[in-house]
């Protein structure tokens, strides 16, 4: 009886120090912090590189990861030339601080090779230009003239946040700004050039030689809005899942953020991985 009891005692403390250790190892493991910061490329008066070089180093992330392709890229991750936008002047200077600290892209690669390739560009700037034009004009439907000016008005309240600082154009109320004016761009334009002649009538030349009409080259455009932004998330994802327990920053145009936090949102489900905005 003394025998058993003695082993039962044995088990039990043995399953107490496994557990005990478990519960060590749970609490010493940190999350993995995922901040997407939307952002101004070029320098603007209420915000330049030095205003977001002082918000990363408020942050001090392990990765900063940035809305270019690998192409800018050096093998072991520099930037290969002047990348003067505001997010590579922030990066120069953290870095130059803060050496430790990994620079990643998450760009669609080749995008804006690839939108011309396929006819996008500069199609997608001449479709609008047509589009304002005919409604000006008073040549498009009551329906087609609701979509275009609520498309062109769009993008007004979204001037007066990024004219403000980041927490502005950082924060839900402003994300719904952008979906909305994104949505129209996207969804809500197309129901024009899908069904005016206009758009099937006027052409122009890819790279390669072929024609492609208005109509064509803008819902290609228009679908790429889709495929470019869930590609981004997938990158952030992959790099963020090698590097678990990093403090990961993301840069990216703010018209961006929206999708991207949404897409992310999924993907981090059920994982250590939390979303968080810069200024938390």
């Amino acid at each position: 009886m003394k025998k058993i009891s003695l082993l039962f005692l044995t088990i039990f403390i043995l399953f107490s120090c496994k557990n005990e250790k478990k519960t060590e190892k749970t609490h010493t493991e940190k999350p993995t912090e995922l901040i997407v910061i939307g952002t101004l490329h070029k320098p603007v008066p209420n915000f330049n590189g030095d205003t977001l070089y002082q918000i990363l180093e408020k942050l001090q992330p392990d990765f900063i990861l940035h809305e270019i392709d690998s192409a800018a890229f050096t093998s072991d991750f520099k930037f290969k030339n002047n990348y003067g936008e505001n997010e590579g002047t922030a990066s120069r200077m953290y870095i130059k601080k803060h050496p430790e600290t990994q620079l990643r892209p998450f760009e669609f690669e080749g995008r804006n090779e690839y939108r011309r390739e396929k006819g996008m560009r500069p199609t997608d700037k001449y479709t609008l230009r047509l589009v304002d034009s005919l409604n000006k004009a008073n040549l498009l439907t009551e329906e087609e003239s609701e979509i275009a000016t609520t498309y062109k008005n769009a993008i007004e309240p979204l001037k007066v946040e990024a004219a403000k600082s980041p927490e502005h154009f950082n924060n839900p109320k402003t994300d719904s700004l952008c979906e909305r004016r994104q949505f129209y761009q996207y969804q809500m334009i197309p129901k024009i050039t899908n069904v005016r002649e206009e758009f099937a009538n006027r052409f122009l030349t890819k790279p390669n030689g072929e024609k492609i009409s208005y109509r064509d080259g803008y819902q290609l455009w228009a679908n790429f809005w889709d495929t470019r932004n869930q590609t981004m998330a997938k990158n952030i994802m992959k790099i963020t899942e090698q590097n678990k327990g990093k403090k990961i920053v993301v840069l990216t145009g703010f018209m961006h953020r929206y999708y991207l936090r949404k897409e992310l949102k999924k993907h981090i489900q059920g994982k250590d991985i939390i979303l968080k905005e810069f200024y938390e």
